[in-house]
């Protein structure tokens, strides 16, 4: 199994998690790699099973530059402005113009331990958009939290990060996969 994890991350969280996951599916034998948003090349795509898409939560959805300013604001590094997921996912289409083609998908994302339980959220907002693109969503959106907007990441998501990795491998490891809505 071939993957690519592309992640945005404004603080490190994402990015941190994004890691683990291609780590995580690297050691069960899988080849996997982890791409920052804007430096994902159309080349590290093609002949990918799995596309594993991060983002951090910004407003109960994926980032806009106007959050992305204001997490600069808050101490982010402003490269990490110029392109985020929800830009690079109108990108897909072209990509990949072949349904046929296409990895399966799983997607998931950081936010505030503090907002664990309101609505919305980064991964739920990409699942939606990769599905209206035509990709199979292989797992529900998935959160990690964060003890803060800055972070650190909260106690055991790295674990938990791990354990979906493997979750993934066993469901794109099968013949017929399996689409969650």
């Amino acid at each position: 199994m071939r993957t690519v994890v592309v992640y945005e991350s404004m603080f490190g969280n994402t990015e941190q998690v994004a890691r683990e996951v291609a780590d995580a599916l690297s050691a069960t034998g899988a080849t996997a790699t982890a791409v920052e948003v804007s430096q994902v090349e159309p080349d590290q795509l093609r002949g990918a099973n799995l596309l594993v898409v991060g983002a951090p939560t910004h407003a109960f959805s994926l980032s806009r530059p106007s959050t992305r300013e204001d997490a600069v604001r808050k101490g982010a590094d402003p490269v990490r402005t110029v392109l985020g997921v929800r830009e690079w996912l109108a990108t897909l289409e072209t990509a990949y113009p072949a349904a046929a083609a296409r990895p399966r998908v799983a997607v998931f994302d950081t936010r505030a331990e503090k907002v664990r339980r309101l609505p919305g959220s980064a991964a739920k907002r990409a699942a939606k958009v990769l599905r209206a693109l035509g990709f199979q969503v292989v797992d529900r959106p998935t959160s990690f939290y964060v003890e803060d907007v800055k972070g650190p990441l909260a106690s055991e998501e790295i674990d938990r990060a791990r354990e979906w990795a493997a979750r993934l491998t066993g469901l794109v490891g099968t013949s017929e996969g399996h689409s969650v809505s």
